[in-house]
């Protein structure tokens, strides 16, 4: 039997590791040989998240063709957030949450993507279609997972389906939710230690119109932690630019107790923001008032502006 990989976007989130290590679990229970790995280094909630429930981290993988010839991706299909040589092996599987876009195959596949807060929460029922029991420790990162991608219920982008799903999850994994995700969610947002290149680690690439936009996240509990660094993230931004061609390097900046954003912007479209969310930026910082997800409040609009 020849080994398939399974692995989320670069700049890994909890959502793509989590979803990533339960898909390869799933699969491993119908007799199939599966390996769950990481395109880009772990923020430091994905760490307490494996470190809680005693999870193995996932290996780095730099290319994807040297270790196999099929691979499913979780939690994005966006070519340029995949592995690099991604073009190189065949794609069996999708199970992602996201827009579709800069994809396609030369073969049928299973793709399997639906409009709710997270990857873990499309797994789940797959889990449940398919007869197959959810260990302790494997509910325990899927719960993460919704938790992370929904501010614990919070974002815009929640579902009730993911809120029904999560607590059951977190009765397998024997956990208080709500104790259990802030304590989470805090562990994520301390910024205090990160260096800058981890503050923007939470990054991803988009195409719009034609146009090459990078797109960071980050959750804090004051901004002023990430604010006072502003000219060394400033600094990183602009190297990004340079090196990646880009138009636009927005940094999303979340305060995940208020529930509002501020964000810092640079490049030749920043117009674009401005125009979207009918804001000016100052020093270019502007505020990102009720924005808390890219991908619902984020992406969308700013794929309209650019396309008009």
């Amino acid at each position: 039997m020849t080994k398939s990989l399974v692995f989320g976007h670069k700049n890994p989130d909890t959502d793509t590791i989590c979803s990533a290590i339960a898909y390869a679990e799933l699969k491993k229970a119908q007799g199939e040989d599966f390996e769950a790995v990481r395109l880009g280094e772990m923020n430091s909630e994905t760490a307490f998240v494996l470190d809680y429930f005693k999870a193995e981290t996932p290996r780095l993988v730099q290319s994807v063709a040297k270790e196999a010839s099929t691979v499913s991706l979780v939690d994005h299909n966006e070519k340029q957030q995949s592995a690099d040589d991604i073009a190189d092996v065949t794609i069996l599987e999708v199970i992602d949450h996201h827009r579709i876009a800069n994809f396609e195959t030369a073969d049928p596949l299973y793709y399997r993507a639906e409009p709710v807060g997270c990857t873990a929460t499309i797994l789940y029922k797959i889990f449940q279609e398919k007869g197959i029991a959810i260990s302790k420790t494997t509910a325990g990162l899927m719960l993460s997972a919704i938790i992370s991608d929904t501010l614990l219920y919070q974002s815009p982008t929640c579902t009730p389906e993911d809120k029904e799903i999560a607590e059951k999850l977190g009765a397998i994994a024997g956990v208080e939710t709500a104790t259990y995700g802030l304590a989470m969610l805090k562990a994520g947002a301390d910024v205090t230690t990160k260096t800058v290149d981890e503050l923007l680690l939470d990054a991803k690439e988009f195409d719009m119109a034609g146009s090459k936009l990078e797109i960071a996240q980050i959750n804090v509990v004051d901004e002023q932690d990430v604010l006072v660094r502003q000219a060394e993230v400033e600094a990183l931004m602009t190297q990004r630019i340079v090196e990646k061609g880009l138009d636009l390097y927005l940094f999303v900046v979340t305060n995940i107790l208020t529930n509002n954003s501020v964000g810092i912007a640079l490049g030749s479209k920043i117009d674009k923001v401005e125009a979207a969310y009918g804001i000016t930026f100052t020093n270019n910082l502007a505020p990102l008032t009720g924005v808390v997800s890219r991908k619902k409040q984020v992406v969308p609009i700013l794929t309209e502006v650019f396309s008009k």
